[in-house]
């Protein structure tokens, strides 16, 4: 498992960093006591998220989350960080918020985001001092808090490769020419980061290999697995583990890790923008409950240890807390657009 570097704890946070533009909002005040603040969040009524997590985990999240709180009804906005990361900040620069909550693999953004300390609020869940979570490395500043990761590995059509997939070099041999697909990076740090990685990983230049198999190229790993499951495509060198959610309802798909899987954990916050700020709250702390973990973490790795249905790295339950945040060298927006324009001349030129 790469090592990278961990963005976790008081002691991390000497960060030296371009700051997000300066918010017009202010932050709401909480209830009070926890009781007080799930009262208040009931009188709220509702709490929206925004994530690039799996539908299928948001949605049972939702499920999860309303049959606890009945009185709440969570809405969701599913998209990439390219489509949310400028919500984010429009939302923040005119105080006029939508998102309550909002969840993210991007570590340079999560940094920057921190050099605002209005950007998000102090999140006060009482299950931060579950001894399971392991708080101290997984809450950055008291706002940005680890809340699942994903893992990235082999994953082919079972009905076109019946024989399955070993190693990252299976993918691009010459037969799959034109039935390969992989993640458009397009200003998405955490793609350009599992680029890099693969490449260093993976060894003998293997991207640029990777581009000469004419892959189909797809706008996030949520495509590439509906791709993998209609057989559009019959193999995917950095496939997702929600292969795993569609082999499970019957779709001709399968997984493996390679050696050196790469990992991403998500990190949610609460915005000071937020106009459920209470709602906000409850929802954080549902999210790294149990039953929130069940939901949010399917086929994903989880915060908590022993989740029924969480994936396992090497045949070994592993937590999200195990896959640092990328280190912020080269992948700050000038970097990431760089990377962009010479992949684009790669696989599209």
């Amino acid at each position: 498992m790469r090592a990278r570097t961990a963005l976790a704890g008081g002691a991390a946070l000497a960060l030296i960093l371009a700051g997000c533009s300066g918010s017009e909002g202010t932050q709401t005040e909480l209830a009070g006591s926890w009781d007080e603040i799930v009262a208040a969040a009931n009188d709220e009524g509702t709490v929206t998220l925004y994530s690039t997590h799996s539908p299928t985990n948001l949605e049972a999240l939702k499920t999860a989350f309303e049959a606890e709180y009945p009185d709440i009804t969570l809405e969701y906005v599913r998209g990439t960080d390219a489509d949310i990361l400028p919500k984010i900040e429009v939302e923040n620069q005119t105080g006029t918020g939508v998102a309550d909550v909002h969840m993210t693999t991007d570590a340079g953004w999560i940094s920057r985001s921190l050099d605002n300390p209005d950007f998000s609020m102090e999140v006060v869940a009482p299950n931060l001092d579950n001894p399971d979570f392991q708080s101290d490395n997984s809450v950055i500043d008291d706002k940005f808090f680890v809340t699942s990761a994903t893992v990235f590995g082999l994953g082919w059509n079972t009905d076109s490769v019946p024989d399955g997939l070993s190693t990252p070099d299976d993918v691009i041999d010459p037969k799959f020419a034109g039935k390969v697909g992989v993640q458009n990076p397009n200003g998405i740090a955490t793609y350009v980061d599992m680029y890099q990685t693969i490449d260093a990983d993976y060894g003998d230049g293997f991207v640029e290999r990777l581009a000469e198999a004419s892959p189909r190229i797809y706008a996030s790993n949520v495509a590439v697995t509906q791709a993998l499951a209609s057989g559009e495509i019959w193999a995917a060198p950095m496939a997702g583990s929600t292969v795993l959610t569609e082999k499970a309802k019957g779709a001709p798909v399968d997984f493996t890790l390679p050696d050196k899987p790469f990992g991403v954990p998500w990190y949610t916050h609460i915005l000071g923008s937020a106009p459920s700020p209470n709602a906000a709250q409850v929802l954080s702390n549902f999210l790294i409950s149990q039953a929130g973990q069940e939901a949010i973490s399917a086929d994903f790795v989880a915060a908590l240890p022993d989740i029924p249905g969480a994936s396992a790295v090497d045949g070994t339950t592993v937590t999200a807390q195990e896959f640092g945040l990328a280190d912020q060298e080269g992948l700050d927006p000038e970097s990431v657009a760089a990377y962009q324009a010479e992949w684009e001349a790669q696989f599209m030129g």
